[in-house]
Formats: C-alpha cells, structure tokens, sequence
C-alpha cells in the first residue's frame, strides 16, 4: 500500500478508504511565496519551511490513532509586492489568492475533507489578512479551516530571537529552517560573506514602507543568515511542529484550530 502523506500520491481508491475509516482526516496545505531571499536562498524558501513543517507533522501523526494526516499540493504563489525590485518574484492579487484558498477548500469540504490547515510561512501583511478573509468567508459557508498565525505574538514568543525581533526574511530563522530540509539548495559559499543587517520588519512596514531596498534590505534579506545551522533549523521545526500538532487537535475537537489575526490584522 502506498505509505505516502501526499494526498496527491495516492489513489482515488485509497483516498475513498481514508474518508471510509473511523479516524478523522487533517490535510495540511503548504503555504508560501515564490519570491528572492537574499544571494544564497532559493526562491522557494517560504514553500520549503512549509512543508518541512507538514512532513515532520505527518511523521509525528503517521501512527496516531484518531487522525490521518495527509499534505495537499503546495501553493507557492502569493501577495509579495515587497520583493518586485529583484528578479524571480512571482505575485498574485489577494482576490486570486482568496479564490483559490475558498475554492480549494470548499471543494475538500464538499467530498468528506472539512479539515484543512493553512501551514503557511510568508508574512506579508496584505497576504495574511487575505488568508484570514478566505478562511472567514469559509466559516460563514460553515467551513471551518485551520491557520497556525505565526505573527501573534504568543506564536513568536516561542521561536528563536531572530524571529521575534522580526529581522527574519532570509535571515538566521529561514535558513536555518532550509539548511534543515533542503541543503542543497543554500549557497553556503554565499551565505558566508553575508553581513547582519539589522532590519525589524514588524517596525519597517508600520512606519508605511513597502519596498525591500526602501526597507534596508539591499539584498533581499535580513539579520544573519550566516550564523544560519542544520542544528538551529531542526529545532525550529520541532517547535514549529509542537505548534501545529497541538492546534491540528484543537480544530478536531472542536475547541479551536484556527489563530486569530496577529500583528497585521485583517482586511
């Protein structure tokens, strides 16, 4: 039988059997943009932390008995207008956003698979707010989707220093989070020779700039991604995949699951 987490990998067959079973499904949907980080990060650094998260969670789940977890195909594109001024990002308006969040998971709802965790790792203002407003227009059809809120503030307080000052993009945080589960993707010969740079994004864009070089970010990054490690990474993860485990039981039960807005508020 096929043992993979992907809901993709598998057959209609085998989907039929999971919606058939006793134990209630939970799909994860990876959640990030397409967009520069820095020299020495590959585009997809935001996708990458996203499903690190949703294996390490399916792994931790694979045996438990009340819930099957599975990993939906990753969405990659998202509101990044911050990013426009360096080659390879790659934006979407929050209505196409929104569309294809409240889509998707009204479809999943619609054949057994109400169950669906937004886990995603890109922080722009306006695409956070638009991940809430897909997923209140959801609950208003009676959907109710789960999203971890990493910027609420008692989510942040339970990560590195790094991240909670907010000197995160491509920084210390994230590449560690890629060095931990996709090496080779990280020029470590780049990452090297980076220099710190001591930009709060959270202070940046409430002083109303929207723009990476206007920001401070003259490489698409910030803090220190040369002090980046596989050691740092792993345990951020483990964090990261305490956080989501424990809101995946919260949604299922019916006493939580879904973060209310943090720092950037809704639209």
């Amino acid at each position: 039988m096929n043992g993979s987490p992907y809901f993709a990998d598998l057959t209609s067959t085998r989907v039929q059997e999971i919606l058939d079973s006793p134990k209630v499904p939970v799909l994860l949907w990876p959640v990030g943009s397409t967009e520069p980080h820095g020299p020495h990060s590959p585009l997809s650094t935001d996708p990458i932390i996203s499903i690190g998260i949703s294996e390490r969670v399916a792994r931790r789940l694979a045996d438990d008995p009340e819930v099957t977890v599975l990993i939906l195909p990753t969405l990659s594109y998202a509101v990044t207008r911050y990013s426009a001024g360096f080659a390879g990002a790659i934006h979407v308006s929050e209505e196409s956003l929104r569309a294809i969040v409240v889509d998707v998971c009204a479809s999943l709802a619609g054949q057994g698979f109400p169950h669906v965790v937004l886990v995603n790792n890109h922080f722009e203002p306006e695409h956070v707010q638009t991940l809430h407003r897909a997923l209140d227009e959801l609950d208003e059809r009676g959907i109710r989707g789960g999203y971890l809120d990493l910027t609420r503030r008692e989510r942040a307080q339970r990560l590195t220093d790094e991240f909670k000052l907010g000197e995160c993009h491509a920084g210390r945080y994230e590449t560690s989070l890629v060095l931990a589960q996709a090496p080779e993707l990280v020029d470590r010969d780049a990452m090297a020779r980076l220099p710190y740079v001591g930009v709060s994004l959270p202070q940046v864009i409430a002083a109303g700039m929207k723009d990476f070089r206007e920001m401070g970010l003259a490489q698409a990054y910030c803090g220190a991604p040369a002090e980046a490690t596989v050691e740092e990474g792993e345990a951020t993860y483990e964090t990261l995949a305490d956080m989501t485990i424990e809101l995946i039981r919260a949604l299922v039960s019916g006493t939580g699951g879904r973060d209310r807005s943090g720092l950037f508020g809704r639209v």
